[in-house]
């Protein structure tokens, strides 16, 4: 083996350390390719840790006196390590001449492998800058709601791309010209063949690169008959175990192609949210007077404090119904309606389940041919279906619980019940007191109720 005098002198020296070690001199000798690939590969490494510890301390240093935008995304994505990563082949393609004949099968097979790791590394060194370079142009107001992201892709598969064929193209032996001419007329045999692979391949690389989807993530498509928990993610397929225990397996492009809710944003967050109405009949919506005022305050001890200081807000001429100044539900005492907006209000900031840290509120939307709809608008802070679903129940079923005792009741369509007491209403004696044992106070309109009162004798004017 034609060998350096310098090489020559390493190697002695090398082989005495590891002598002196315990290592057997036969078994030295027999090895001096190993020792030397070794030995060179290993320098390299130095070199390279070395290069990516005094960048690395530098960019540090910079980002503690001054927060440049780049350097943070440059430690973000490992700019320094991939580009230093490029450093241990170059260094064993300049050394092998030094070490081995250039006839030598160590020497050829030791340059194959430097040169497809050097590209590897190189591919992944330029993809890091471009994310870097993207993440820069996004700070600049100019191009900030440019699509940045979907041209560093391209630059990113492009690249990638030219450097697979060349790395190909050293594997195999032969030219990178002459591999894309082969490529050319074999693409379309290609593509129809391994059409599912070759998209789902592409499909996979955007949802890991996007994070778009990961295993234990609760997905809906309803498309597609999805809804439930990802259990397999693979190149052809993506495996979703439904809440029915149905199992539906998708190719991944179609995730990509189409459009799916991912949930995973929400057993993230602090909050699950509850969104519910009931419609509110019209013609209970009356002014609040002052007895009725007073009645409410000892229906609950908050609700009453919050009537109290709307009344003396209200006296001293500074009453706000919206951003009270005071920090009160948003509300009017000046209608049962708006009472009832401030008690669920109250109601909804003192249960143990609701995250008051989220956005909380009770609101009307616009009035349909029904009445009125009066919403419920907050997040559950505890996100489980089942418990989620209880406390979303116990809220709307305490919602309509109230509804009377502010006057008002939710529209339903008509029933025999409803047929019943609309008979007992219009017949000729008219007397409520013949309902019995029916809680018709809670049922009959309250005009109705005020006008027999006045009355006091319980019976309509004929």
């Amino acid at each position: 083996m034609d060998r350096n005098e310098l090489a020559t002198k390493l190697l002695a020296a090398i082989k005495d350390g590891l002598e002196w070690l315990g290592i057997p001199r036969g078994a030295l000798d027999r090895a001096d390719e190993i020792i030397f690939m070794v030995f060179i590969v290993i320098i390299g490494l130095a070199i390279a840790a070395v290069t990516h510890f005094i960048l690395a301390q530098m960019a540090r240093r910079i980002l503690k006196r001054r927060k440049i935008g780049v350097v943070g995304s440059m430690l973000r994505y490992g700019v320094f390590r991939k580009l230093t990563s490029v450093i241990p082949p170059l260094i064993v393609i300049a050394l092998l001449p030094f070490a081995f004949g250039t006839r030598s099968e160590w020497y050829s097979a030791g340059e194959r492998v430097a040169w497809i790791c050097f590209f590897v590394a190189l591919t992944f060194s330029v993809n890091a800058i471009l994310r870097t370079l993207g993440d820069a142009l996004q700070e600049r107001d100019g191009w900030r709601n440019r699509p940045m992201k979907g041209f560093i892709q391209i630059f990113q598969v492009l690249f990638s791309s030219v450097a697979a064929i060349i790395v190909v193209s050293i594997v195999i032996g032969k030219s990178p010209a002459n591999l894309i001419t082969g490529l050319g007329a074999f693409a379309a045999v290609l593509m129809l063949v391994f059409k599912d692979t070759i998209l789902g391949f592409v499909a996979g690389v955007m949802i890991t690169e996007d994070d778009m989807l990961r295993i234990g993530d609760w997905i809906e498509m309803p498309q597609n008959n999805i809804n439930g928990t990802v259990t397999d993610i693979s190149l052809d397929i993506v495996k979703v175990t439904n809440f029915d225990n149905t199992t539906v397996t998708i190719p991944p492009y179609s995730l990509v192609s189409g459009s799916f809710i991912n949930w995973r944003g929400m057993e993230e967050s602090g909050g699950r949210r509850i969104m519910r109405e009931y419609v509110i009949k019209l013609d209970g919506i009356t002014p609040c007077s002052a007895e009725f005022l007073e009645r409410m305050k000892g229906f609950d001890r908050d609700l009453a404090e919050y009537i109290t200081a709307k009344q003396r807000q209200a006296e001293e001429g500074r009453a706000a119904n919206t951003e009270n100044p005071e920090g009160l539900p948003d509300g009017t005492i000046d209608t049962n309606l708006g009472l009832l907006r401030a008690y669920m209000y109250i109601y909804l900031n003192r249960h143990p389940s609701i995250n008051t840290r989220l956005l909380t509120m009770v609101r009307t939307l616009a009035p349909t041919e029904n009445g009125l709809p009066l919403q419920i608008y907050c997040f559950s802070s505890n996100r489980n279906w089942p418990s989620y679903e209880s406390i979303q129940s116990e809220i709307m079923e305490h919602f309509v619980s109230v509804l009377p005792a502010f006057g008002l009741h939710p529209f339903q369509n008509a029933d025999s019940h409803d047929a019943l007491l609309g008979s007992i209403i219009e017949s000729p004696r008219n007397d409520l007191s013949d309902i019995g044992d029916i809680p018709w106070r809670s049922i009959v309109p309250q005009g109705q109720i005020r006008d027999r009162e006045a009355a006091g004798t319980g019976k309509t004017e004929e």
